[in-house]
């Protein structure tokens, strides 16, 4: 194993242990690893088998390439001007993820005073999840309207038409969720 790969390898279990509010002996015992291999992981001067990675690996629930691979930040701070934003009619909408999860989708819609916004219909079988945080917010869908206060939340079917507007001539605030998955009546 190369010196970059058992000090990361090192790094990796260590730090992956700690968050886990592991012992040593916890990880060993989880694993089925004796006790001291687990020290000469975390202390780099370990050769392991694949065998031993594997068991590891899964006892810390990572991949082996997590493992081995160098170490990420357990923290990452994001600015605003580091995630997506576009604009449509005056509305601000902000991604607030900066890591894609398949299927999900949360922004943030800064719409300004009497601003509309005609929604997307997402994939068959999706919901939105429609909050206000500020000013009041209309919401069309399906043929109704709601008209939401700050934190109200809507559910709606997301594969629809549907539009945003600020109410009371002030600007508005609010977050959408949209998740894959079957719709209940």
């Amino acid at each position: 194993m190369s010196d970059d790969t058992s000090s990361n390898l090192a790094r990796n279990v260590r730090q992956l242990r700690e968050l886990r509010g592991f012992t040593q002996a916890q990880v060993a015992k989880l694993s089925g690893v004796p006790r001291p291999t687990i020290a000469n992981l975390e202390s780099g001067e370990a050769n392991p088998t694949l065998s031993v990675l594997v068991r590891v690996a899964s006892a810390l629930q990572v991949s082996i390439e997590e493992l081995i691979s160098p170490p990420r930040a357990s923290v990452r701070r994001y600015r605003p001007c580091d995630l997506p934003v576009r604009v449509r009619n005056g509305v601000e909408v902000r991604q607030l993820l900066p890591d894609p999860i398949p299927g999900l989708d949360i922004e943030r819609m800064a719409l300004p005073a009497q601003g509309r916004m005609s929604g997307v219909p997402h994939t068959a079988g999706t919901r939105e999840y429609l909050t206000c945080e500020r000013g009041r917010v209309r919401l069309s869908a399906a043929g109704e309207t709601f008209d939401l206060d700050p934190g109200d939340v809507v559910v709606f079917r997301g594969d629809q038409r549907h539009g945003y507007a600020a109410l009371d001539d002030a600007p508005a605030v609010a977050y959408s969720v949209v998740m894959p998955g079957g719709w209940r009546v």
